[in-house]
């Protein structure tokens, strides 16, 4: 971690270097490496960024995008290798990275300074223009140009300088200061020179001084290098050591020597102490600055500095405990001061016998003899050239310098940057976790990603981003804006807005720029009079603003008129003429009014072009130097006779087709003055066509473009329906990619030749004749059309044919119109009764059967005609529910995204509730036990009587001691696991103790670990069933490598996949409570999982409450809830919007508060279940706010319950009453189940079909929450299954075993190697910690939250898995849901372990170095004691078959293990044994 703390420290260096400047609205700035950053530069003439990251150099311009790159690594080298590594001397090379130490901006000559950590720390010089031109690189010349270190843990520091040798010659050098490394150059502090000259070689150490440079004193102190600066002639060098004895606590320590001399001689060291008894005793990052105005009056006044002036320099640093680093903290040195005791310890030794007022000051650290220094009386006129000493020298603790700590903040600090801002000055603190704080004195805020103006480069392990350090333009009046004591911010009165003060053009003026510790903005007070009289002599007004004071008298009034010059330029002073009439009335002073017009050349004249586009009365001008629109006297000598570039800021359309054809605009800023000024407009060369009527001034332009930046074609892959109908109307919806290529107005869809719109026809624009009388269109439907028909029979036979019919029975044409066209469909015939002969008489038996027939035809067409319009609407309802679905997830997740802003602030601001290890771990390992929550090891008590307590103390560390004998471990699993008793719940639990016990040496639960799993694998291979093997926590060990694992990643999940997977449990639950959740069933109308989706249809709407919380002041806070929600489920909703700050286990639980409803004078308390209760049959429904008629915007109060004796009375009969409505167990919420509901039954199908839709159409709800949550689950995925970033140490160390042993059996395939590691770590450890969020969260996981997490859990699973699963129409919808993604995230998984496999190694070494600093971190928060006494009852258990296992292991014997146990078991138990 300690470069990129370096490198995040010189971003913040940078961050105050930009000058202010016109605010500007636009994205954030970032850049991300493909591999961690270890440190950034700046070159200040170009601006250009600079990025020393493992393997690679990046040369980034201010925008922060890429110009160059260059590749350092991977390298063929080896840690004990001397390059060049082409020697045979040079053994075991292979690929190492190539860590960034060191990045110098070398200006003098235009060139970069790279040191890395291969071939021991050699060093480039890369082209400031281009880094990918190496300038010099040389890895012959031998250990004299060995800068850096090859260790990750050493720190190295330079600063450039120059040295001046004894022929006069100036030579460009940088100053280096480097800890220790086993295998690195021993010199402390080293000059490096930059050329070659006679002997000397490029980076050669050009300074011998033994004095600093000494073997045996580097490793003795273990410096810290942190920072490294020069100062009116002096390098400084800031770092921490120990104090070289037994004892490794580190101090802080500024070093100072002289610039001008050769030979360190005045290298001195003086101890820094900060905050009380030096509590923050080690370094992290310091920063040099001028301290401003009003901290150096501060600094004076406290009496502890002396006097400090706004233009001194003082060294701000930052710095923690060195054992704990809960907290850090800010400290002052004012280098005045700091110098004035160097030289104190200086004078000291040359003096004064090396004593202040007879107290031994000054110590020797860096020589064995210190009994002959400080015993001469010498000269101290010159400190910096004289040998007065052989060794340097370094005050005792009691001179340390003492500084307050001014500021303290929880979690480590490793960075820190001043600015001054109107002489206030500000502090930027960035901690670990990538956060950024801006304090200053009495005011502090969290920097964020709405600051602008100056901008901050913030840089975690593999991006860098810009990011602004004020909002001023965010605050929208005057009380906002001076409110938050920000000195970037104050209130421009004249322009009515807040800006910085260099950007309010008359800041200097009084009370032009309001900026107010006591949050003070301009208001009227009072003018008098309200009105002024003809005969009003004077008047007096005290006001901010000039007002109109009116004649009121009409009699010859004098006046003022005819003003010259009428146009007023705001912030110039004009004297203006006029007339006046009737004067001669009015003798005494008097008052009239006339109008001018005051205007300002920058309103709506914000570039250059819409300057030189206004209007010449105006005479405006554009200033270069104030960079806006003026009064041309404003600006007498920095008047621009060209505009700037013009600016582009957007292209309306992104994307265009192939061929070109449409067009495109052009916005942005200085795009000419008149149409004509666009000379030519080209896109990838290709000339457009500028289309001039569609111009305006500086903000657009149109142009026909026939190539474009992004090239596409849109491509129709599906078109549905296939068919229509003729006359047109049908909705057609076309599917594919790409078709949101160039805008609307470019775009045509015909069909057949014909252009397609929206309809056909409606009903009323049809037309239909039977005969030539019309009929009455009842309605028209895409294939249907009804009429009524004449009542009486038409006399023409048709309307184009008006002649009358032969005979009565002929037919009538029926004839439709649309528009200008007309189809003859059909005839029509009209019976008439009394043309029927006579002597045709139907015998009576016969008319009885036809009629009998008529109406069963008839009842039978009118049947099918009604299953056919009713097939026909569920249909159109299938049809327009595929495009509802559609439209629901843009619109759910637009929803979702913007409440989600909230969460991702409070992300931001470092608030996502993270277990801490004990808490985590408990909950891994013993949640799931069959005593939950009040397991012994989460609980920690244990029941043991006192008197026995350090017997049994004492016991339980032997049993310790045995368990760490690896014999008896494996003979006390094996035995255990022989018994048929020992099920896999306690295989289980067992396994979790064994993993707390062992949990000081993780080391050694590591190599058991590997010893049982090869005997496991050695079983599974030889069984032939080598798959098999890691499914289920069957064996001790397999439940210890699911531990291991969640030990080894849980820094992985606080630093990088915790955050997307807080987002996604937070977006489910959002999404889920954003409908109706029944509180009974747990069924959502929102969910992934179609086991609990409500699929009823269930009216509802969003109240916003008024919630006051009682107690706690008159402050309300808006609450959205559901009028549907039970009075419970309200509850929550308001805990969760009221302590959102808090953890959930620190927040009131619903049933230790009472929610009461405040509609008029009275109150109401609200609960789930009353008197009031409804009814339906043997059925209560649970009371929800719209039972008790709670309307939106309803003020609630939410109160603590008291467990006084009369609310315990009272709340026993409440308990009593909510039994007796629960007696029957009878009670509902949303939904009655079906079995049980009396009323359903009598409901009728046709009033079923009509009031709910066909029950799959509530699955359509699945594809709408997984279509709205897609992006979270993606991002959670990219985050576990991501080889390009951070992988656990732990993940490479365990798959390359397993890779390993793959490779000595026969049998195991490459698909068998992918079962293993899925087994081990997606299976055993990430789909665990998926389906349970308060594991790693302080959170609660509701029953409908956790069906959508075992969705988004089983297809993680499906994804890591090798079999093809093979979807039909019977399939879950659980799968169907995710099977397009699948093939997607199995990708992402065989790249995941491809890009594992092809990592560089994790040694044993470095393996059990990380375990063993986890084991020292945590080890001591954990209830060990109480796991040793609960293994030790599985001991007694089986006692006596570990004795017979122990008896006949020969290396048990000789260890005398089972007498160990024995002794164990009498001091625990009072066993009798046979000792």
């Amino acid at each position: 971690m300690t470069s990129w703390v370096q490198a995040a420290l010189l971003l913040l260096l940078l961050c105050l270097s930009a000058a202010g400047g016109q605010l500007q609205k636009e994205a954030l700035l970032d850049f991300s490496s493909i591999t961690p950053i270890n440190n950034v530069v700046q070159d200040p003439r170009s601006g250009r960024v600079y990025l020393g990251a493992v393997n690679t150099i990046y040369q980034l311009d201010e925008a922060l995008r890429e110009e160059a790159r260059t590749v350092t690594g991977p390298k063929e080298d080896a840690r004990t290798c001397t390059p060049p590594v082409s020697t045979p001397y040079c053994q075991d090379t292979k690929p190492s990275p190539n860590v960034n130490k060191l990045l110098l901006v070398h200006p003098s000559n235009g060139s970069l300074i790279v040191c890395g950590s291969r071939y021991r720390g050699i060093c480039s010089l890369l082209n400031l223009s281009n880094v990918e031109q190496q300038l010099y690189y040389s890895d012959s010349k031998g250990e004299r140009t060995y800068v850096a270190s090859i260790e990750d843990g050493v720190a190295v520091v330079a600063v450039m300088s120059t040295y001046v040798n004894k022929d006069g010659n100036t030579f460009n050098v940088f100053l280096v200061g480097k800890g220790y490394g086993s295998l690195d150059s021993s010199k402390l502090i080293s000059t490096r020179i930059l050329q070659d000259y006679r002997d000397w070689v490029v980076f050669e150490s050009i300074i011998e001084a033994s004095t600093v440079q000494a073997t045996p004193f580097v490793p003795k102190y273990l410096h810290d290098f942190r920072h490294a600066f020069k100062e009116e002639g002096f390098v400084y060098f800031l770092f921490s050591r120990t104090m070289g004895s037994t004892d490794n606590k580190n101090f802080t320590f500024v070093s100072r020597l002289c610039e001008d001399d050769p030979h360190y001689y005045s290298y001195t060291e003086l101890q820094l102490n900060c905050g009380p008894g030096n509590k923050y005793n080690k370094v992290q990052a310091a920063y040099v600055a001028s301290p401003g105005k009003e901290l150096a009056r501060g600094m004076t006044e406290s009496g502890q500095h002396g006097k400090v002036l706004a233009w001194h320099k003082v060294l701000f640093m930052v710095a923690s405990p060195d054992e704990d680093g809960a907290d850090s903290a800010l400290c002052m040195y004012p280098l005045n001061t700091i110098n004035e005791r160097l030289v104190d310890i200086i004078s000291a030794c040359y003096s004064d016998s090396g004593k202040i007022a007879g107290i031994p000051a000054v110590d020797i650290p860096y020589s064995y003899k210190t009994d002959e220094f400080c015993t001469s009386h010498i000269d101290v006129s010159s400190l910096c050239g004289a040998d007065f000493l052989p060794s340097p020298l370094a005050s005792k603790p009691e001179f340390a310098l003492q500084a307050k700590a001014v500021i303290i903040r929880r979690g480590l600090l490793t960075a820190v940057a001043i600015a001054v801002e109107n002489d206030h000055t500000i502090a930027f603190l960035g901690n670990s976790l990538g956060e950024v704080y801006k304090v200053r004195r009495g005011w502090n805020g969290t920097c964020g990603r709405g600051w602008f103006s100056e901008v901050c480069k913030v840089m975690s392990s593999g991006s860098i981003t810009k990011v602004p350090v004020q909002t001023c333009h965010l605050k929208t009046d005057c009380q906002s804006c001076v409110s938050p004591w920000d000195p970037y911010c104050g209130w421009c009165v004249l322009e009515g807005r807040c800006t910085r003060r260099s950007d309010c053009r008359r800041a200097e003026e009084k009370n032009g720029w309001l900026w107010s510790p006591k949050q003070q903005c301009v208001k009227i007070v009072s003018f008098n009079p309200p009105n002024l009289s003809c005969k009003k002599t004077q008047h007096k007004c005290k006001c901010s603003k000039c007002s109109i004071f009116i004649c009121v008298q009409g009699a010859r009034c004098p006046q003022f008129e005819n003003p010259d010059p009428v146009l007023i330029p705001v912030g110039f002073k004009t004297t203006i003429g006029f007339e006046g009439i009737n004067l001669d009335v009015y003798q005494a002073s008097l008052l009239s009014s006339f109008t001018v017009t005051l205007y300002s050349c920058s309103l709506g004249r914000e570039d250059c072009s819409l300057c030189k586009n206004a209007d010449p009365k105006y005479r405006c001008v554009w200033c270069v130097k104030r960079r806006s629109c003026v009064y041309e006297k404003l600006c007498t000598n920095d008047q621009g006779t060209e505009c700037p570039d013009p600016h582009i800021t957007d292209i309306i359309p992104r994307y265009g087709p192939v061929r070109g054809g449409i067009s495109v605009t052009i916005k942005g800023s200085n795009l000419g003055i008149h149409k004509e000024d666009i000379k030519a407009i080209s896109v990838v060369g290709v000339p457009c066509i500028h289309q001039e009527n569609k111009y305006a001034v500086s903000t657009r332009n149109m142009m026909s473009v026939f190539y474009y930046l992004i090239l596409q074609d849109p491509i129709a892959r599906s078109v549905y329906p296939a068919n229509g109908s003729k006359a047109g109307g049908t909705v057609i919806t076309i599917s594919g990619f790409n078709l949101d290529t160039a805008t609307r107005e470019d775009i045509a869809v015909t069909v057949g030749g014909v252009v397609c719109f929206e309809k056909a026809m409606t009903a009323k624009e049809a037309q239909a004749f039977v005969g030539d009388v019309p009929c009455y269109v009842n309605a028209l439907q895409d294939d249907k059309l009804f009429l009524d028909p004449p009542s009486s029979q038409p006399q023409a036979r048709s309307k184009r044919h008006r002649r009358r019919r032969d005979t009565s029975s002929d037919p009538l044409d029926l004839l439709i119109k649309f528009g200008n066209g007309e189809w003859v469909v059909g005839s029509v015939h009209y019976e008439s009764n009394n043309e029927v002969p006579l002597f045709i008489i139907i015998p009576a038996v016969i008319i009885p059967m036809l009629l009998i027939i008529l109406v069963s035809v008839y009842c039978y067409r009118r049947k099918s005609q009604q299953a056919e319009r009713e097939y026909e609407k569920v249909k159109h309802q299938l049809e327009n529910l595929e495009e509802s679905v559609r439209d629901r997830c843009k619109k759910e997740f637009t929803d979702l995204m913007i409440e989600m802003e909230d969460h991702t602030n409070e992300l931001s601001e470092g608030r996502i509730p993270f277990l801490d290890y004990k808490t985590y771990t408990d909950r891994v390992f013993f949640l799931p036990s069959k005593d939950g929550a009040n397991d012994v090891m989460i609980t920690g008590k244990l029941d043991i009587p006192e008197a026995r307590k350090a017997i049994v103390g004492q016991a339980l560390n032997q049993f310790s001691n045995l368990l760490n004998s690896k014999t008896f471990l494996i003979n006390f699993i094996k035995t255990l696991e022989g018994r048929p008793d020992f099920n896999a719940r306690a295989k289980v639990y067992f396994a979790s103790l064994l993993t707390v016990a062992l949990h000081g040496k993780l080391e050694y639960y590591t190599d058991i670990m590997r010893t049982l799993l090869l005997e496991l694998m050695g079983n599974y291979v030889d069984s032939k069933n080598p798959k098999l093997m890691l499914r289920r926590s069957e064996t001790v060990v397999e439940r210890m490598l699911c531990n291991w694992m969640s030990i080894c990643l849980y820094q992985f999940l606080k630093d990088s996949a915790g955050e997307p997977l807080y987002k996604l449990f937070r977006a489910i639950k959002h999404q889920t409570e954003k409908g109706p959740v029944d509180a009974r069933v747990k069924k959502a109308k929102y969910t992934l999982n179609d086991t609990g989706l409500l699929g009823d249809d269930v009216e509802y709407c969003v109240l916003t409450l008024q919630v006051l919380v009682h107690g706690e002041g008159p402050d309300v806070t808006p609450v959205k809830v559901l009028n549907c929600d039970t009075v419970s489920q309200v509850k929550e909703k308001i805990i969760e919007a009221v302590y959102r700050n808090l953890p959930y286990s620190q927040r009131p639980k619903v049933d230790s508060v009472s929610l009461e409803w405040r509609p008029g004078s009275t109150g109401q308390i609200l609960s789930d279940l009353d008197l009031t209760s409804q009814k339906e049959g043997r059925w209560r429904r649970i009371n929800t706010l719209a039972h008790y008629n709670v309307r939106d915007n309803a003020t609630l109060v939410l109160s603590m319950v008291l467990h006084t004796q009369q609310n315990y009375d009272q709340n026993q009969d409440n308990q009593e009453e909510r039994n007796a409505l629960l007696e029957d167990d009878k009670v509902f919420h949303l939904v009655r189940p079906d079995e049980l509901d009396e009323m359903k039954s009598k409901r009728g199908m046709k009033d079923k079909s009509m009031t709910k839709a066909i029950t799959e159409i509530y699955l359509t709800r699945l594809l709408s929450v997984k279509g709205t949550l897609q992006q979270f689950v993606d991002d959670f995925f990219r985050s576990v299954l991501c080889s390009g970033s951070v992988v656990p140490p732990a993940i490479k160390y365990f798959f390359d075993f397993l890779d390993e042993q793959a490779l000595k059996h026969d049998n195991v395939d490459e698909e068998t190697v992918h079962i293993w590691k899925t087994n081990s770590l997606p299976l055993r450890f990430w789909v665990n910690i998926l389906k349970n969020p308060h594991f790693t969260f302080d959170v609660h996981v509701t029953e409908v939250v956790d069906a959508s997490l075992s969705v988004i859990a089983q297809t993680f699973m499906d994804a890591c898995t090798k079999t093809e699963h093979k979807l039909s129409r019977d399939s879950p919808s659980n799968k169907l849901l995710y099977a397009k993604e699948i093939s997607t995230y199995k990708k992402m998984v065989d790249d995941y372990y491809k890009g594992i496999r092809q990592m560089v190694s994790v040694s044993d070494q470095d393996m059990n170095t990380h375990l063993a600093e986890v084991s020292r971190t945590h080890t001591d928060k954990l209830n060990t004691q109480v796991a040793l006494h609960q293994l030790y009852q599985y001991a007694s258990k089986y006692y006596d078959g570990i004795i017979q296992s122990l008896d006949e292991d020969p290396a048990a014997q000789s260890k005398q293990l089972t007498l160990r146990l024995q002794r164990i078991a009498a001091a625990l138990e009072n066993k009798v044994t046979d000792l």
